[in-house]
């Protein structure tokens, strides 16, 4: 029999049972008509048929690159479904009326138990795309289901240094300049000029590289003997990133004339009429020639990644005017700067018409970011139609449109060569995967990169991947809506989850957006300032507002009664009578604040209602201790002692926004930091266990806290750290040279904050009476010392002068001038009515502080988190040298939300959400310890541009730092 009657017998796909091991080959979804590449070649089926003694089933498509006589000569059979193979493989994702679920046979069994099989694609889901969340579902069950099928994702695949090892990258570079320089000759024509790229071939025009090679010398060969149009001026092209992208982009470059050029050689060689046309001229921009920090350092690498709010791209201004084509190789992510925003397009555009003729218009972007790191990239564009003309709307009017090149699926542009590339790369982790289910030890490297790369199993999501059940949730209540409004059936009468937020302060707002981007979601946001709330809720259709007095016990109670989940962003001494309802009502509650002694003496009643009171899901606590957790886990899952913990975080202005007294700004409420100035602290640092008493802390502080080459920091020591080598599973604390948990803050805070202390300024028991807000700290320091003083400004001087230094009298009352609190002060006034009633010193300072230390408008703050684990192997090794572990996290306020109020209240609504979809499963008085807690609020805050930045050296850790810096500050009093 024939192939071609085979393929006609209606009896080809009805194998009898197979025992052995089967390898599915896809076709590639028929709606994606260039998709022709297969993620494995005829040769490769030949090996694995041969000498691996599988089974390869293969479905028929006339499309692909590859024949499918070639795949059954290599030993292959046809099959229509692929309902036999234990491994399917595609490129793209599985068309949904294409994928097989179900369980499989037990190769070398034909009958006996089912295991799941496992799918290998790109599956476009790992930032949860809600395109492909129905996808995604159909691996996923209501509870643990080893029945379903693996889901592992190619682009998941890492090498030992954290890079892609499976992918095509390369392919993409070369044909996007193709691809660009095509776009370029017809933007060019345009203008009325014919250049020589008139001549570029498309990709999919060539049977593979080297043919294209060949026909892009010719070209490059003709500019050499030629040259190129007098009237476009010198052809610059300019490109970015380092990565696989990049280097095929300069690989297939190659074969022109090129000259490499520096960045700051681009405005002599356009202007200058005597330069060489018969040459290609290439800048190769690397970030360090277009990212500046925005206080004017040097780009640092290694900063940059950890601080990128502080840099701002240069492009505009330095490169962009100067291009005749611009290759774009470089990702974005939202938290790093954008390399041109649509105002830089502005700017560029402008420059470049004043540079001469052609700059600046065409943009070949190859990583394909839409209104990502360009942000007028407005969509992908196709290999049917693979440029366009764009104009964002805030472009002038005089200014012209940009021609963009923005295909997404390059490589397939290049089938034959892709399809090779990716079968090499991808074979060791097949042959490691055939093993496992051999049960023969495979590659232990390459399965530990598989498993990292699997999405779902089990019908569970995995890893750091738990926070795409979310996104599944959303688009399962998104089709049930739409299944039910198709049913005649009203959205309405679908019921909602409901979440009851208590309180809407400074933090509020953050929280409120993320849980209400939930349509099966509903929040009642309760507080007692109306305008607040409704502030909150306005522009959301699944948020209300509620007027709340927290003292109307009855009215709270009926709130957290119609409610699944309550957040408390309450003041800290609310928490428990919140709490108490919550038992008596059995809803969940989750604060961002510590475990007080009197929510945990609630512990067991909570257990017994089935109730979870979740707490220190903010930021600090918080973020904290779900970042030190999974570093922690990692360690462990690597054999790897804890020998040192060190961890420190503040909420500061940023550096351009902190010229005040005390280099603080208040972002949250003021009264905490100043009751945190009050707390005592206790930890063990470098070897000794410390205690510092509360009237202490400000005293004896870390002058100097090393985690950042740019930033100068000082710390105070925070509560007690010592718990958390228990809480933190470090070990035995005797085991352990230091567990120190701490504050940050600018040089100055502490000693300042000391002497507003000494002043009575931080006095919680006594109270005053005070006409005019210039005698707060004289009546403050009468108190203080049982002697009246003086109203004038010398009398205060003096006295102020017997309780310290009169250096530090000096820099006090410089503060208190500023803050308007000194007699006879003229320059600086408190517009504060005048309180009434007799108030603590600390009452009346707090409001001085939240009015006077405010943000004001255009300004933003900044959050600083820095973990230190110092570490050896926990068995002995020839390298047992110390590794210190460090995860780190500097965000920065914008123009919808301070920087403290996202990264307390994204914490909060990730983790609503998981216990109100049911994913936590502890109940009582808790932290965020669950590592699936943690894991999935880790994963919403890199979604949401929060992500912690993890890097490991040799050497000691920042303890003999510290200690060194205590006991100086020890010695001094």
């Amino acid at each position: 029999m024939t192939i071609a009657s085979l393929r006609r017998s209606p009896q080809y796909y009805l194998p009898r049972p197979l025992a052995k091991l089967t390898v599915g080959i896809r076709r590639e979804d028929p709606s994606r008509i260039w998709e022709r590449r297969c993620p494995v070649t005829p040769d490769e089926v030949a090996q694995l048929v041969q000498h691996l003694d599988v089974n390869v089933l293969i479905q028929d498509c006339d499309r692909r690159v590859f024949p499918v006589d070639q795949f059954i000569k290599a030993g292959a059979k046809l099959h229509p479904t692929l309902e036999p193979a234990h491994i399917v493989l595609g490129i793209k994702e599985t068309p949904l009326n294409e994928l097989v679920t179900s369980p499989v046979s037990a190769p070398g069994l034909r009958s006996g138990p089912a295991i799941p099989r496992t799918h290998l694609m790109f599956s476009h889901t790992t930032k949860g795309q809600p395109y492909n969340m129905e996808l995604l579902s159909r691996f996923l069950g209501s509870h643990e289901n080893p029945s379903l099928p693996r889901l592992i994702d190619y682009e998941l695949l890492v090498g030992k240094d954290g890079k892609r090892t499976v992918g095509f990258g390369w392919f993409a570079g070369v044909a996007g300049v193709l691809e660009s320089l095509s776009a370029l000759a017809h933007a060019h024509l345009e203008l009325g000029v014919a250049s020589p790229f008139l001549h570029t071939p498309r990709p999919h025009t060539h049977p593979s590289v080297p043919s294209l090679r060949s026909a892009l010398r010719s070209i490059g060969q003709n500019i050499a003997d030629n040259g190129t149009p007098k009237a476009l001026g010198p052809f610059v092209i300019g490109l970015t990133g380092s990565g696989n992208v990049t280097q095929g982009c300069l690989s297939i470059l190659d074969e022109l004339p090129i000259v490499n050029v520096a960045v700051e050689d681009l405005p002599g060689l356009v202007s200058n009429p005597g330069t060489d046309l018969h040459k290609i001229y290439l800048v190769h921009a690397l970030p360090k020639d277009y990212l500046t920090r925005s206080d004017g350092g040097q780009y640092s690498r290694d900063d940059y990644y950890k601080n990128p709010a502080m840099y701002h791209s240069d492009f505009d201004t330095k490169i962009a005017p100067y291009l005749t084509l611009f290759l774009n190789g470089v990702g974005w992510l939202p938290s790093f700067p954008r390399l041109m925003t649509n105002e830089q397009l502005a700017t560029a555009l402008t420059r470049a018409g004043e540079v001469g003729r052609a700059r600046f218009g065409v943009v070949g972007d190859i990583s394909c970011d839409v209104e990502g790191g360009l942000e007028f990239l407005p969509r992908a564009s196709t290999l049917s139609d693979p440029f366009f003309k764009h104009r964002p709307s805030s472009l002038p009017s005089h200014l012209p449109s940009v021609t963009i090149m923005s295909v997404d699926i390059l490589p397939s542009s290049l089938p034959l060569d892709a399809s090779q590339h990716f079968c090499g790369v991808l074979m060791p982790y097949l042959r490691a995967l055939i093993d496992e289910y051999h049960g023969r030890p495979g590659s232990r490297e390459h399965l530990e990169a598989l498993n990292v790369a699997t999405i779902a199993r089990n019908g569970e999501l995995q890893g750091k991947h738990r926070g795409l059940a979310a996104h599944v949730e959303r688009w399962q209540a998104s089709r049930a809506a739409e299944i039910a409004s198709k049913a005649g059936v009203a959205e309405t009468s679908l019921r909602k989850k409901r979440v009851l937020m208590l309180g809407s302060g400074m933090v509020a707002g953050p929280a409120v957006q993320e849980i209400c981007k939930r349509s099966d979601v509903e929040i009642i946001v309760a507080g007692n300032v109306r305008s607040e709330t409704e502030d909150l809720t306005r522009k959301f259709s699944n948020a209300k507002a509620a007027y709340l007095d927290v003292h109307d016990v009855a009215e709270m109670a009926r709130l957290i009664q119609g409610a699944d989940v309550v957040i408390s962003l309450l003041p800290v001494p609310f928490h428990p009578a919140v709490a108490e309802l919550c038992i008596q009502h059995r809803k969940h509650l989750v604060t961002a604040s510590y475990i007080s002694p009197a929510m945990r003496a609630l512990h067991e009643r909570a257990q017994s209602a089935d109730v979870l009171l979740l707490n220190e899901i903010g930021l600090d606590p918080g973020i904290d201790h779900c970042s030190a957790l999974s570093l922690l886990a990692q360690l462990q899952r690597d054999k790897k002692r804890v020998i040192s913990f060190t961890s420190f975080c503040g909420g500061l202005p940023a550096p351009d926004c902190a010229d005040v007294p005390l280099g603080y700004k208040f972002s949250w409420s003021p009264r905490g930091v100043l009751n945190a100035a009050l707390n005592g602290a206790q930890f063990k640092l470098d070897g000794k266990e410390m205690k510092i008493p509360g009237n202490n802390l400000l005293q004896e502080y870390f002058p100097d806290i090393p985690i950042s080459h740019v930033l100068k920091l000082e710390g105070l020591a925070n509560r007690d750290s010592l718990p958390y080598a228990e809480t933190y599973g470090l070990g035995k604390l005797e085991n352990l040279q230091t567990v120190l948990r701490g504050t940050l803050r600018y040089p100055g805070f502490a000693d300042l904050m000391h002497a507003f202390k000494i002043i009575g300024l931080l006095d919680t028991e006594t109270s005053i009476h005070l006409r005019d807000w210039r005698d707060l700290a004289r009546v403050s320091l009468e108190k203080r010392i049982g002697e009246q003083i003086g109203s004038d400004r010398r009398s205060f001087l003096s006295a102020l002068s017997t309780v310290m230094t009169a250096e530090r009298a000096e820099s006090a009352l410089g503060a208190l001038d500023w803050l308007g609190l000194t007699p006879e002060n003229v320059l600086s006034k408190t517009p504060l009515a005048t309180p009434l009633k007799l108030q603590a010193p600390i009452e009346l300072f707090t409001s001085v502080l939240a009015h006077k230390l405010r943000y004001n408008p255009g300004e933003r703050d900044m959050v600083v988190l820095s973990h230190e684990i110092v570490a050896q192997p926990s068995l002995p090794s020839i390298d047992s040298a110390t590794e210190v572990h460090t995860s780190s996290l500097v965000a920065y306020g914008n123009s919808e939300a301070s920087a403290m109020a996202r990264c307390v209240g994204l914490p909060v609504a990730f983790a609503a959400l998981e216990v109100l979809y049911g994913n936590v499963q502890v109940r009582g008085v808790h932290g965020p310890t669950d590592r699936g807690l943690y894991g999935a609020v880790l994963d919403g805050l890199q979604g949401a541009g929060l992500e912690m930045k993890e890097s490991v050296r040799k050497g000691p850790g920042m303890e003999r730092v510290l200690a060194e810096g205590l006991n100086a500050r020890r010695v001094a009093l």
